[in-house]
């Protein structure tokens, strides 16, 4: 039995819809980051399969990127989450004003 890219694409299309739901729901800073995970690993599946089914390397660089900005955004995000409980601020996602001043 072989497996198309389409069963790729349409695994990377739920696990994109999945991280947009967690984003769009959530209030915690830290579901929060877990669903912009889950998003850029759907986009690095999609990239990786179309490129795989093409014969080219050149989603697998893209998706070697998208892997670098994840790994910069989670440690940007998780100094902000430690940086509001040592100010014992509140954790919603809603009220993040309070580092402005």
């Amino acid at each position: 039995m072989h497996v198309g890219v389409a069963w790729f694409l349409g695994v990377s299309a739920v696990l994109f819809g999945i991280g947009l739901y967690g984003v769009f729901t959530r209030r915690s800073p830290i579901i929060l980051l877990l669903s912009v995970e889950i998003m850029l690993n759907g986009s690095n599946l999609a990239l990786i399969s179309v490129a795989r089914y093409w014969g080219e390397q050149s989603g697998q660089v893209f998706a070697l990127v998208v892997m670098a900005v994840a790994a910069s955004e989670v440690v940007v995000g998780l100094g902000l989450v430690v940086a509001m409980a040592r100010r014992r601020a509140d954790l919603d996602v809603d009220s993040l004003t309070g580092l402005r001043n």
